[in-house]
């Protein structure tokens, strides 16, 4: 064996600390959390949170742990005032939405029209011009998305009724500030809320459902809320690996919000957050066999600041992140009691390797989606790809509730630490571990990129004929050379990940190889999942989020556009975006053919 290559230690199996993390320290984490009621950001409670986890981090061995502070945008809305005032008089028990617009001392009065979940798709045929909408809360799309569509449309106000069985009587919480993060100067004007919107229970909103469907309602509300800047505090923690790794400087990002609604949001996310202790407190003992750090990121304005802690931690550490984060596991909602399957959103690079571990230990079906921008996903723009995995309900009990796909109580009162299964969180736990240990100790990173070439080739060939007249039709060849590309190089590492099982892997081809898988998320997961591109971020809940290249979205009306100023404006918009997707496939091919001739 020549000089140049380094013999690898045998890469340990996962068990060992898959078995040292504890069910009993979660259940005490969750049970202190639950304590300390209504964790929202910017509020005494919300500081008492981020200690409580600093000190816990610092408690499992994570002596660098710290509270950051940062300016948000958040809101404290309360109760709203709702009342049906034709054909009959009745009152309504109601919530002010978070960031809802405040209305005049006199109310809001007007029709109602229910518009089913709320997309574009729902307005068809149904003018709500100096309206109110009737809305179902689900994620499809978002509220935040469902406020914004609503006034677009010409809708003067948003009554959103909450999910679950039909006699569902639970209030739900949630905000509507579209904006990502905190705003800029730009989209301070045109990203923030426009409307007042109140949440109503699900057994009143399909009453008020069947009433629209009979005639005209007319409805009357009131709502309270106080929006405006705050500090708020995210924690953070970082157990590094031992200084002679050869990738010391490199981490996995394990995230997710420690704010909370009102009561003791057990599953929302005070078990996420007693997850990553214990996650930090078992990876303590075994940091000398880690190849790369772990960073724990527990993120405030989740809630009511629409990611603000997760985006500014994104921005003040743009560099950092860019040069060695590898990866991004969100941990939200573990342990929910009822679920049955399993469910992984994720990057597609990431798919393969994280599969392969469920596979391995789990006997249940399991469900994968692309990851979109929800959750604290504020990290697309820099290029990490990110996973989140956690217990799913099957279609039919989903189909019965609303697609309640986080339990009925998710976001009211009722989201209490009975809500956890400990038998499911135990199985949650020990998947996050072995996540964590093939992120943190292998040589060769294990991402595939074919999966990655092959989405976007799909996705392309769909819109060529459509985009064709900006020159979208000829991404689809360009995407098909990468998935030749991304075939060699993905066989040429698992070739190496393959000689470091056998101690006879080479570090420096390990690096060379990590160093372009790093990049080339770089450079395809803002092609994947961002319509904004690199260094903004796109709203919440945003309607091209739910497709594969969002910049292209509007491919597809092009060609229903007729010849004039607006086809003229589209155009220019879409060759851009066009543009901006042919550099990515033809820096991700040269990136790789760079990498694959320094490894000959």
């Amino acid at each position: 064996m020549d000089s140049e290559t380094v013999m690898a230690a045998e890469i340990k199996s996962e068990a060992p600390v898959c078995a040292d993390v504890r069910v009993d320290t979660i259940r005490k984490h969750v049970e202190d959390l639950v304590a300390i009621p209504y964790r929202a950001a910017g509020s005494p409670n919300g500081t008492r949170g981020a200690h409580y986890n600093r000190d816990a981090l610092i408690a499992a061995g994570v002596r660098d742990a710290a509270v950051q502070s940062l300016p948000a945008i958040v809101s404290f809305p309360e109760h709203a005032d709702l009342r049906v005032e034709s054909p009959q008089a009745r009152a309504i028990q109601a919530t002010t939405l978070g960031h809802s617009l405040q209305t005049a001392v006199g109310g809001l009065r007007g029709d109602l029209v229910y518009v089913g979940p709320g997309g574009f798709d729902d307005y068809a045929g149904k003018d709500v011009r100096g309206k109110i909408i009737l809305t179902e809360l689900s994620y499809a799309p978002g509220r935040h998305e469902k406020q914004r569509i609503a006034a677009l449309k010409g809708a003067i106000g948003a009554v959103m009724m909450n999910w679950g069985p039909a006699d569902n009587e639970a209030l739900p919480y949630g905000s509507v500030k579209p904006a990502w993060g905190n705003p800029t100067p730009d989209t301070i004007r045109t990203q923030m809320p426009t409307l007042p919107c109140v949440g109503i229970s699900r057994a009143a909103g399909l009453q008020l459902k069947a009433q629209c469907e009979q005639g005209t309602v007319q409805v009357w509300f009131h709502t309270h809320v106080e929006n405006g800047w705050r500090d708020v505090e995210i924690t953070v923690g970082r157990l590094s690996p031992a200084a002679s790794s050869p990738e010391a400087d490199d981490f996995l990002l394990v995230g997710g919000h420690q704010d909370g609604w009102f009561g003791e949001a057990a599953t929302d996310n005070a078990a996420g957050n007693a997850c990553m202790v214990e996650l930090a407190r078992a990876f303590h003992g075994y940091r000398d066999r880690l190849r790369r750090g772990i960073t724990f990121g527990l993120w405030t304005a989740h809630e009511t600041g629409t990611m603000a802690g997760s985006t500014w931690f994104c921005d003040q550490n743009w560099d950092h992140l860019r040069a060695h984060c590898v990866a991004y596991l969100q941990i939200d909602q573990p342990g929910c009691i009822g679920t049955t399957q399993w469910s992984t959103k994720s990057n597609s690079e990431l798919r393969a390797f994280h599969t392969a571990i469920e596979q391995r230990m789990l006997d249940k079906p399991l469900k994968w989606k692309p990851s979109t921008k929800t959750g604290d996903a504020s990290f697309f723009g820099i290029g990490i790809p990110m996973f989140a995995a956690e217990g799913a309900y099957t279609d039919a009990e989903l189909k019965a509730t609303a697609n309640a796909s986080y339990g009925w109580w998710h976001h009211t009162l009722d989201n209490r630490i009975d809500k956890l299964d400990w038998t499911l969180m135990g199985e949650h736990i020990r998947l996050y571990a072995a996540y964590i240990w093939e992120l943190c100790t292998a040589p060769v990173l294990p991402f595939r990129f074919v999966p990655v070439a092959a989405l976007l080739h799909e996705r392309l060939s769909a819109l060529g004929a459509a985009g064709a007249g900006v020159g979208v039709d000829a991404l689809a060849t360009m995407a098909q050379d990468l998935i030749r590309e991304a075939q060699r190089l993905d066989d040429v590492a698992q070739r190496e990940a393959a000689r470091f099982s056998k101690k006879q892997g080479s570090d420096s081809a390990a690096l060379r190889l990590n160093r372009c898988l790093k990049r080339l998320s770089r450079l395809l997961v803002p092609l994947q999942s961002t319509a904004c591109g690199v260094y903004e971020q796109d709203p919440y809940g945003f309607t091209p989020q739910s497709t594969v290249i969002p910049c292209l979205y509007d491919v597809p009306r092009l060609a229903a556009t007729a010849e004039g100023e607006e086809r003229w404006l589209l155009e220019t918009q879409l060759r851009r975006a066009r543009n901006r997707v042919a550099d990515g496939l033809h820096d991700a091919q040269d990136l790789i053919r760079d990498t694959l001739h320094d490894l000959q």
